[in-house]
């Protein structure tokens, strides 16, 4: 597994509950849905290879 790191986020109220409504739907913690949609959001624009990019 990837080393993780750890920062700060400032975020408003609004969006705030809006992520923690979604990671409630999901069955996923804050935290967890905040690293989903990062990296989802990466994924999609191509600035993250994928998994099975990165062993090629």
């Amino acid at each position: 597994m990837a080393e993780k790191k750890s920062f700060a986020l400032r975020i408003d109220s609004e969006t705030m509950k809006a992520i923690e409504k979604w990671a409630a739907d999901e069955f996923r913690s804050v935290n967890g849905q905040i690293e989903w949609m990062l990296n989802k959001s990466l994924s999609d624009s191509g600035r993250l290879k994928r998994k099975s990019e990165k062993s090629e």
